[in-house]
């Protein structure tokens, strides 16, 4: 009987295919083309909507614009459901769309039919009155991200484009940083409406970008509600990277990922192959989206009750913003002081939650699917001769050296200095979120300017190495410093291989190594020397500070940083964009390739040292 049922349910479907057939490609080019114009006009008039001040009959016209939109989308997908051949498949294929149909097909019919607007009863519900305009802005959101979508299909440019791996990631940081810059100067994204100076808008959206935290204006006071969120929106994006985000959205809504899209993140964060850089990129989404998750709830009920919050709204935004610059290691917090300002200072519980999510985002994603995947749990419990991965292991046994170091070094230096009148328990929360944050954070619960010279130029050092590769901290990572250290030490014994865990490093890697450390230390030399020239009254230990957190993309700072000349800025941008989309992959993305390296030349032999 079923099977009868489903010949006819087969039948019926392939007369209405045949019947749509002849018109599928004219329709479909249609609405791709309408979506496109249509994508356009609205994120043109959303810009304008938020970024200048507008009466009420400009809202009244963008606002229809916008409900025109929503029900052109709602159309477009339902008509995209009718022609697909697949129609099961298809529902599948655009589930995360077809959800976000759903939920507006639903609100829609509630206004009409009930006139109750969902999503404000359920913040009246909540205690939280403005949550339908969360809901909006995510439905504004949403038309952002069609840009990837429809006008274009980011997706389907990638393979056709020649640009390498490392050149289109560096391309996606530049495109990412233009869009923020023009967007920050847009005068309602100041408190004061007035629209923000260029260089300072392009600082600030490099420093965003590149998740670095090194700031010209006070983000608590300058930069609206909406400034603020476009700052969160920058962080985030240029924590895991835009090409993540394009893949992410092609992914979601359609078959899959390509083998371009997988080379990018294979590029992007190291992976081995292009099937785990598939799976990786599935993986990393669905961790950030958890962490963060996570991360909002446990600093919304932990600001302590000398915190106050004039709403619900401001405690969950002040929450989620500064997970999300904790998560990617950003360093930007909506206080004039960081968190060192009272009474964030003494949220000591506060304080280890955001260092968890420091650390966290500093381990890398491949170190955290090797360690917390549960395909991986589950395969290690059966086959308990299968270890952790090597790069995993540097990442772990790094981070479990330099976080202690970095306690012990700030707990002995600086107790009769910023810690003296705290208890144990104070001393010891404090010097381990400086220890952690330095790595790459750039958040602060002291005040960096007064600490001594040994901190600074341990924490130099701190951050010169960084996080993990392929994680959203900076500086030269873990595994660079652990290759080149190992080596010194294989060389120093006459060992002829590099040796690790039971394993031989290649050569290929080694010499990665090499160049990155050259790289590095080479561009901080010669940024603190540019500085010492742009900017001669400020204190050589400052400078230096500033350049290595810069390019390490830390964002902490001695207090110096409103105070640098035009000149000394621009060294700092460029530092900071250098530092993030990293030195070999620029050297990459630069480099003309080679049409042979099939030859050798005869053997040389020199004095060393």
């Amino acid at each position: 009987m079923s099977s009868s049922f489903m010949e006819r349910i087969n039948r019926i479907r392939e007369r209405i295919n045949l019947r749509l057939y002849k018109s599928k490609i004219n329709a479909l080019a249609f609405l791709k083309w309408g979506s496109g114009i249509i994508a356009t006009l609205t994120i043109l008039a959303l810009i304008y909507y938020h970024g200048f001040p507008i009466n009420p009959q400009e809202r009244f016209w963008i606002t229809l614009l916008v409900k025109f939109s929503i029900g052109f989308y709602i159309v477009k997908y339902i008509i995209e459901f009718i022609y697909s051949f697949t129609p099961i498949q298809h529902l599948r294929e655009t589930k995360w769309e077809g959800l976000l149909m759903l939920f507006l097909v639903i609100d829609i019919i509630s206004i009409n039919l009930f006139g109750v607007e969902l999503m404000s009863s359920i913040g009246s519900l909540l205690g939280m009155n403005r949550l339908r305009e969360f809901l909006i802005l995510f439905i504004q959101g949403y038309f952002l991200l069609i840009i990837f979508l429809e006008v274009g299909k980011a997706s389907t440019l990638l393979p056709v484009s020649s640009l390498s791996p490392p050149t289109l990631l560096t391309f996606s940081f530049v495109i990412l940083i233009s869009m923020g810059s023009l967007l920050l100067m847009l005068p309602e994204m100041t408190v004061t409406g007035e629209s923000m100076p260029f260089l300072d808008a392009l600082f600030t959206s490099i420093s965003a970008s590149c998740v670095t935290g090194l700031i010209v204006v006070d983000t608590a006071t300058y930069f609206s509600f909406k400034g603020q969120l476009l700052i969160m929106f920058l962080i985030q994006l240029g924590g895991l990277n835009i090409i993540s985000f394009a893949s992410a959205f092609a992914f979601f809504t359609k078959k899959g990922i390509g083998i371009r899209h997988q080379s990018l993140i294979q590029a992007s964060y190291s992976t081995e192959s292009l099937t785990s850089s598939s799976q990786l990129f599935k993986q990393i989404f669905r961790f950030t989206l958890l962490a963060e998750g996570i991360g909002t709830l446990l600093l919304f009920i932990s600001w302590g009750r000398e915190m106050v919050f004039s709403t619900m709204e401001d405690r969950f935004f002040f929450s989620l913003f500064h997970t999300i610059s904790a998560f990617n290691n950003a360093g930007f917090a909506l206080f004039t002081e960081g968190l060192y300002q009272a009474p964030v200072r003494s949220a000591y519980l506060l304080h280890i939650w955001i260092a968890l999510l420091i650390i966290l985002g500093g381990l890398g994603f491949t170190t955290i699917r090797d360690v917390f995947s549960i395909a991986r749990l589950r395969e290690r419990f059966r086959k308990p001769w299968i270890h952790l991965q090597i790069g995993t292991k540097i990442s772990l046994y790094a981070t479990a050296f330099l976080i202690p170091a970095g306690i012990l070094i700030f707990w002995l230096v600086e107790r009769n200095g910023v810690l003296e009148g705290m208890n144990v328990w104070e001393m010891a929360v404090t010097s381990f979120f400086q220890s952690v944050t330095t790595r790459t954070a750039g958040f602060n619960t002291v005040d960096f300017s007064t600490l001594g010279m040994p901190v600074l130029i341990f924490f130099m050092f701190l951050m010169f190495v960084g996080g993990s590769t392929g994680s959203t901290a900076g500086g030269i990572k873990t595994s660079t410093f652990t290759l080149v250290l190992l080596s010194a030490y294989s060389t120093i014994r006459g060992k002829k291989n590099l040796e690790v865990f039971r394993q031989r490093i290649p050569w290929d890697l080694l010499n990665r190594a090499f160049s990155v450390f050259l790289f590095s230390a080479s561009f901080i030399l010669g940024g603190i020397f540019l500085l010492t020239i742009t900017d001669p009254q400020l204190e050589l230990r400052q400078l230096a500070f500033e350049e290595v957190s810069a390019f390490c993309t830390v964002g902490l700072s001695t207090g110096i940083t409103a105070d640098l000349s035009t000149a000394g800025r621009i060294i700092i941008m460029a530092s900071m964009f250098i530092g993030r989309i990293g030195t070999l992959t620029l050297a990459f993305a630069l480099a003309k390739q080679k049409e042979s390296s099939n030859y050798k030349y005869p053997k040389a032999n020199l004095m060393v040292g």
